[in-house]
């Protein structure tokens, strides 16, 4: 059983928030609504195109901030000043602690451009390529304290081409990530995702 209103949405980035982009214009089909976008970096796109659809913004640059502990309570607070029911995500380029993943335990989600639990971290596509992986793809799974760890929601899959080099088979996978995220949170405001 989904929710009576739509699933509130914050999505926390580091870049050119492709994800955000397809997680945003993809909303009113799903029944989950963006309330908000927080990145830890000033040049991020993302916050350009948070602007531009009027979407509320936060910056927390990591960089501010004498620890990750205390960027982190930074974060946390901006998160929560949107009152999100899931945290999405979507290219955030920094390792969260414990302490953070437990504040939002089963709510938090992230996008890993590879098939969970092959390539885990950095460099997925590269990594598939040098491996000889004949399928790669996108996950969408829980954030844990171990990286890249968590449940897996869903995937999408791809055949990887004999042909394929790294930048080919990144701009494929993300083109998978952007059918992938939006149909995960569409399923969550439905009440079609286990987050135990």
């Amino acid at each position: 059983m989904g929710l009576a209103r739509p699933l509130r949405v914050a999505v926390v980035v580091s870049g050119r928030g492709s994800n955000l982009r397809s997680l945003h214009e993809k909303a009113s089909e799903g029944n989950y609504l963006i309330v908000g976008v927080v990145s830890n970096n000033p040049a991020a796109p993302a916050l350009d195109y948070a602007a531009s659809q009027g979407l509320p913004k936060g910056l927390i640059d990591h960089r501010a901030y004498a620890t990750r502990a205390l960027f982190e309570e930074a974060l946390a607070q901006a998160i929560d000043r949107l009152n999100p029911d899931v945290i999405a995500l979507a290219g955030f380029l920094r390792v969260l602690g414990a302490d953070f993943v437990r504040h939002y335990q089963g709510r938090l989600l992230n996008i890993h451009p590879s098939l969970l639990p092959s390539f885990p971290g950095l460099d997925t596509h590269r990594r598939a390529l040098e491996a000889g992986a004949r399928e790669h793809g996108a996950t969408v799974h829980l954030v844990t304290d171990a990286l890249d760890g968590g449940p897996i929601i869903a995937q999408a899959g791809l055949h990887v081409a004999p042909t394929e080099d790294v930048a080919t088979l990144a701009a494929r996978v993300l083109a998978l990530e952007h059918e992938l995220y939006p149909y995960v949170l569409k399923r969550w405001a439905h009440g079609e995702v286990a987050t135990h």
